[in-house]
């Protein structure tokens, strides 16, 4: 009867293994971040302070609005990031922008907010995923997926190519990199550190290192150049003063 026994948790165990061994780049992001906050990011109003600016990101029912409030010489500026649009505020009056100048504002507006609240943004309707091999990391297994984005609705640098290393137990990003191509291009390779999480949403910050020569260096092998010690670390990326509401 003991054997039996035995036998039996045996292929429990082995059919767990294969069933995990088996996901898709699909299931795999969508653990990743049902363990960062899951649906508590559909209506969650999240403020935090990034490089001495306030930012805010509040969800509610599919909507949402990111906001921006920095101060300069010419007074208190607020830029505002929704559904419909992007708009800037100076001192509480709207003002007029060019269409070139308002989608540079935005896009560094939404890039913050997606930094910030990953692994959320991977099931944005541009973004395409793919498993595209596996990796080991300060002997901790991960899953490689690789993130492109589609033209429509991928924004001024859908171009840009994404590698996520999700941990194969816990499914947390702990490293990412990208390719992109604006300024001269380069590449970036993030080791989060400092995990915590506030009212169930999971945040980090990054070690931010870079590469040079980049352009004919995959994406994938920046695993190994970071545990051979040939990146250059460039700087820390924090994020302050976090605070999340969650409506009901």
């Amino acid at each position: 009867m003991q054997s039996l026994k035995a036998i039996i948790l045996l292929l429990l165990f082995v059919s767990c293994d294969q069933k995990e061994e088996n996901l898709t780049a699909q299931q795999i992001v969508d653990k990743a971040i049902e363990n960062a906050g899951g649906n508590i990011y559909e209506n969650a109003t999240i403020n935090f302070t990034f490089r001495d600016t306030q930012y805010s990101s509040l969800r509610k029912n599919g909507n949402f609005e990111y906001r921006r409030v920095a101060k300069d010489s010419i007074g208190e500026i607020t830029d505002v990031l929704t559904n419909n649009g992007f708009e800037r505020f100076v001192n509480n009056q709207k003002i007029n922008l060019a269409d070139t100048t308002a989608a540079k504002y935005a896009n560094s507006l939404n890039s913050v907010n997606y930094f910030v609240q990953l692994p959320f943004g991977l099931n944005d309707p541009a973004v395409q995923k793919e498993l595209i091999g596996t990796a080991e990391i300060n002997k901790e297994k991960y899953y490689e997926i690789e993130v492109t984005f589609k033209a429509e609705g991928g924004g001024k640098d859908h171009e840009d190519i994404y590698m996520y290393w999700i941990h194969q137990k816990n499914f947390t990003v702990d490293y990412l990199a990208y390719k992109f191509y604006t300024n001269e291009g380069g590449i970036r390779f993030r080791e989060a550190f400092n995990e915590r999480t506030n009212n169930g949403i999971r945040f980090v910050d990054y070690k931010n290192y870079k590469l040079e020569p980049w352009k004919n260096v995959p994406l994938q092998q920046l695993d190994s150049l970071f545990t051979a010690g040939k990146l250059e670390l460039l700087s820390e990326i924090k994020t302050e003063n976090i605070s999340v509401t969650v409506s009901q």
